[in-house]
């Protein structure tokens, strides 16, 4: 009798069958979607389909939580509000660009069709579109390389500096943080004043020195410089802040050890120093790479991608929004995240094999 009693008062933990008509029986749910979706995207026009996936969606979710009531994951239903706003906010525009992707759509018109891997190919193939997609991906190429070169650099040195205990370093450390607070707007805003060749700082200190009126954007040398001094000083405060967390969780012992033993400044800092900062290092390297991917809206306030400064970013912007080639411009995101995964990968894979070398 009282094992009856516990076993009645017990969840019911079992799994229902397949296809068991119930609330919680969220495989059936997920079966059904897929397939009514499918069927949907593939006979009904777009404006219908779209309402459909939608309507199977809340289903399947709708499933999901009855099974989780009922089971009483009651963790599960306390997210269940954060995954429905990251699925509507991220998810779904990621998968339904995904999609996109494989039609032939504009967003001036109302007609689509697919097309397959079409739109694939006129990107990376011999295309009209294809010479400014590779030449734009080789200027996104040069930025990453110059942006986070000179990134890494300046943020290493200013942690070097930062520390060490001096007079007035709080306040200096403030002040060289200050350029990561402002947006990308006010940064190029400033910066286009920076280099404006009639009132423009530069251009007035050169030119007490030469004759003549200097404009720093005349070229492509000028215009790549001038980008990639506005992004490291906007992020090289980032670098530093990596930097220094490592910098200061060294012990104070192994510096004391070093003195006493009399080992050099390079020895001491590639035997003690380093090995504390090096994962930081890379997590930098890894974080600014990414974001250099995205370059465009300091090329769209101080070049609009003239002097051929056109980075990838920018070029899908155009291709998107001015030239309403909607399709086009998500096979262009969905190829710029596929070289960021693989990066992303190569990252890990190197970290992986440090750590188990240490």
């Amino acid at each position: 009798m009282l094992m009856d009693a516990l076993s009645a008062t017990r969840p019911d933990r079992t799994k229902p069958a397949l296809l068991a008509v119930r609330p919680d029986n969220w495989r059936l749910a997920i079966l059904i979607g897929l397939i009514v979706s499918i069927i949907a995207a593939l006979s009904l026009p777009a404006a219908i389909s779209f309402w459909v996936v939608g309507a199977m969606a809340a289903l399947i979710a709708a499933a999901f939580v009855v099974n989780a009531y009922r089971r009483r994951y009651y963790g599960g239903l306390l997210v269940a509000p954060a995954i429905a706003v990251l699925f509507v906010m991220n998810i779904f525009p990621l998968l339904w660009s995904l999609g996109l992707s494989f039609f032939a759509y504009q967003s001036n018109q109302q007609s689509i069709r697919f097309v397959g891997l079409a739109n694939y190919v006129r990107v990376l193939t011999n295309s009209i579109a294809a010479p400014d997609n590779w030449h734009a991906l080789f200027n996104t190429a040069l930025f990453v390389v110059l942006t986070v070169s000179a990134q890494m650099i300046t943020g290493f040195l200013l942690a070097m500096l930062f520390a060490k205990q001096f007079p007035l370093r709080k306040y200096l450390l403030i002040l060289v943080l200050t350029p990561m607070m402002l947006s990308v707007v006010a940064s190029g805003v400033f910066f286009t004043y920076y280099y404006d060749p009639t009132f423009g700082i530069l251009s007035y200190v050169i030119n007490s020195i030469n004759d003549g009126q200097f404009i720093l954007m005349d070229s492509k040398a000028g215009a790549v410089g001038g980008i990639v001094f506005a992004d490291a000083w906007m992020w090289s405060p980032f670098v530093m802040l990596l930097v220094l967390a490592g910098l200061v969780s060294v012990p104070k012992y192994l510096y004391e050890a070093a003195a006493i033993d009399r080992v050099s400044a390079w020895r001491r800092f590639w035997s003690i120093t380093f090995p504390y900062i090096r994962s930081l290092l890379m997590l930098a390297l890894l974080f600014r790479t990414i974001e250099a991917f995205k370059l465009a809206d300091l090329v769209i306030l101080l070049t609009k991608g003239g002097n051929d400064t056109m980075t990838i970013s920018y070029h899908l912007i155009r291709i998107a929004n001015e030239q309403n080639k909607t399709s086009e411009g998500a096979a262009i995101s969905y190829i710029m995240l596929f070289m960021v995964i693989v990066l992303t990968n190569l990252y890990l894979y190197l970290a992986n094999r440090r750590n188990r070398e240490g």
